[in-house]
């Protein structure tokens, strides 16, 4: 599906008046984290920042959250844009499935940088197997990830490096006892 979301991202961009992709590394997710900053809120977050930029007369808006009434107040808050949310959103209002597409290839644009860099196998999801038998693999041979490569506040990521302290724990008793 790739090559046929590229295909269709062109055209959409052939007849879009506006795009504008907001992209949020890993290292800014993990810092929202640490401030108590979910992940839902931080998408009304960089939603209200893409609103109040725009300023479209209405948006329709993929809420992230099955309450769409709780992403609706807590995004009101961040807006004067009037707007639509409703979970699923893309199934339904043909603008919000471009615009998942739009965002669909720019992630696409950006794993394939870093599968070339790194050598990442798999979706780049913490629930993917492949993505983490190479999570393991990197974390052996490197002893550690490169600064913006993976969320060090995934579970997966977290279970890796305790399992890595552990061993090195382990061993350090291993000389010390002998």
């Amino acid at each position: 599906a790739p090559k046929r979301r590229e295909k269709l991202a062109k055209q959409i961009e052939k007849i879009a008046k506006d795009i504008l992709i907001v992209k949020v590394g890993p290292c800014k997710i993990d810092n929202y984290k640490k401030e108590g900053i979910n992940l839902n809120r931080l998408e009304a977050i960089k939603f209200a920042e893409i609103l109040n930029y725009l300023n479209p007369h209405l948006a329709y808006i993929d809420s992230p959250e099955n309450n769409t009434q709780r992403f609706e107040k807590m995004l009101s808050k961040m807006t004067n844009v009037n707007f639509i949310a409703e979970h699923y959103a893309d199934k339904k209002y043909p603008i919000v499935s471009a615009a998942s597409i739009l965002a669909k290839v720019e992630r696409d644009k950006e794993m394939a940088k870093i599968r070339k860099k790194y050598g990442v196998r798999g979706s780049g999801y913490p629930s993917d197997t492949e993505t983490i038998a190479w999570m393991r693999e990197y974390l052996k041979e490197h002893k550690d990830f490169p600064e913006g490569l993976v969320r060090m506040s995934w579970a997966t990521t977290q279970a890796l490096i305790a399992k890595r302290r552990q061993s090195k724990l382990k061993e350090f008793f291993k000389r010390i006892i002998g």
